[in-house]
């Protein structure tokens, strides 16, 4: 597809390039009138000093030629010129016998000369080429009362080369001034349109370089008026799916809030109901109750995180320095006593690696390392190891989670981060977990890397932004 650009060029370039065209036609036949007009005068002027040779007398003429005339008008020696003189016409007297004689059409009147092209053959036996004259004519009549009026032709011919060389070096010297302006005129024209597009590119690159998520309206107040108009029919249907999209969050948050408490409730009650039972049968059912409402109580908890996740839930992420070695303590704390019940040691290896400070937002990235460690919890299954490391690597900090657990399949890693999508049936997952966590993460600029732990299992690398590291402000 061809730019705007580019169109713009070519309309606005090709009508220049056709003019030049034009012009250059135009001042070569311009240039060829005027050298034409200058060699008619100088044959003009040659044929009546060849005039002036010939006398007429009373029996006839006295031709009165010296060597050094004939000399004057031969001077050219690259470019001689051609003369004949015939009385009556066509029957010669003097100079070149091979000059073609006037057209039928050409006028004949006295004392005036008539100037034509014509063609001059090559001598014989020198094996030349025809050359192209242009010849001038003058009838002269002569006589008096004691001899009839006889009428005399005078040709005089010069090459027509020196007319083409003479119309060729004007030909240049227009040109290349009018070529320089064409150019330069071209170069203005090439910045004018990029100047003028330059609304437009901007307007790309700021919808380009955006967050899938973002929202917030473009802001062209310098731009010209055709693009504001451009700009405001975007920024309206921004508005809308900005209403829409924050309608469904408000659903959902709103449907997750609702269903929050009954479900506890409905999870206390089974856990009680399970206690008192003493039927086997009833036990099992009451066991599947239990488990059906702690998995949706699960699922409506990751609901409303990933409502909360979610860059329109907010209109900026606030980031600030966070000591990620003290945050993954105090965190890893709290997770312990959950990973006891499911028979999974839960440990964190900081050694060495001193203070590591990152820009974060303390609650999101809490929600996000938890479904880490509670994914781990879940999938490696009893007598696992998750291991919680934090690093440094250049401008980034890292949090690692490590399990000896099956780990996710390399073909799986990339669809994991889907919602509602599960590498393996087994365990009580939902399929929000690492949905939740990239979320969360890419809020923060930063990136979520799924690898092989060693000797076995996976690891989870969450990369965010050191504090003092350039980071991009979000404009979530």
């Amino acid at each position: 597809m061809v730019s705007l650009q580019r169109k713009l060029l070519l309309w606005l370039l090709l009508p220049q390039l056709i003019l030049w065209v034009a012009g250059g036609i135009a001042t070569y036949r311009l240039a060829a009138g005027y050298a034409n007009r200058a060699i008619d005068a100088s044959l003009a002027q040659a044929s009546r000093a060849l005039l002036r040779q010939v006398k007429p007398i009373e029996q006839g003429l006295l031709i009165d030629f010296p060597r050094a005339a004939q000399e004057v008008l031969e001077a050219d020696p690259t470019d001689r010129l051609m003369y004949m003189v015939s009385t009556p016409p066509g029957r010669f007297i003097l100079g070149n016998n091979n000059l073609p004689p006037p057209p039928p059409n050409a006028g004949s009147q006295l004392d005036i000369p008539y100037f034509y092209d014509g063609e001059v053959p090559a001598q014989p036996g020198t094996g030349g080429q025809p050359k192209q004259m242009r010849i001038a004519a003058l009838y002269v009549a002569y006589g008096d009362i004691s001899a009839p009026r006889q009428t005399m032709l005078v040709q005089v011919a010069r090459s027509s080369a020196d007319r083409e060389e003479l119309a060729r070096s004007i030909l240049g010297d227009t040109l290349l001034p009018l070529s320089i302006l064409i150019l330069l005129m071209s170069v203005i024209v090439w910045a004018g349109i990029r100047a003028g597009l330059a609304p437009l590119a901007r307007l790309r690159r700021e919808v380009e370089s955006r967050a899938p998520g973002d929202l917030t309206p473009l802001k062209l107040d310098l731009a010209p008026t055709e693009l504001r108009s451009l700009a405001g029919a975007l920024n309206d249907l921004l508005a809308s799916v900005r209403h829409h999209v924050g309608a469904q969050q408000r659903f959902i948050a709103d449907a997750a809030h609702q269903l929050r408490t009954p479900l506890a409730g409905l999870k206390s009650q089974s856990r009680l109901a399970l206690e008192a039972a003493a039927d086997p049968a009833q036990r099992a059912r009451l066991e599947l109750l239990h488990q059906s409402a702690s998995r949706s109580a699960h699922l409506v908890a990751q609901l409303l995180t990933l409502a909360r996740a979610e860059p329109g839930a907010s209109a900026a992420l606030e980031l600030a320095p966070l000591d990620l070695t003290r945050f993954a303590q105090d965190l890893v704390a709290q997770l312990v006593p959950r990973a006891l019940r499911a028979g999974t040691d839960l440990g964190i290896d900081t050694e060495g690696t001193g203070k590591v400070t990152a820009l974060a937002n303390a609650p999101l990235l809490r929600e996000a390392v938890s479904n880490l460690i509670d994914n781990a919890i879940r999938y490696a299954g009893r007598g696992a190891e998750v291991t919680v490391r934090v690093r440094r690597d250049g401008g980034a900090a890292l949090v690692i989670v490590d399990d000896n657990g099956p780990g996710i399949p390399p073909a799986e890693r990339e669809r994991v981060f889907e919602r509602f999508v599960r590498s393996t049936d087994e365990g009580e997952g939902c399929g929000l977990g690492l949905a939740i966590v990239k979320e969360i993460i890419e809020r923060h600029h930063g990136a979520v890397l799924l690898g092989d732990a060693a000797p076995r299992g996976l690891r989870v690398v969450l990369r965010l932004p050191c504090a003092g590291a350039d980071y991009a402000a979000d404009t979530a």
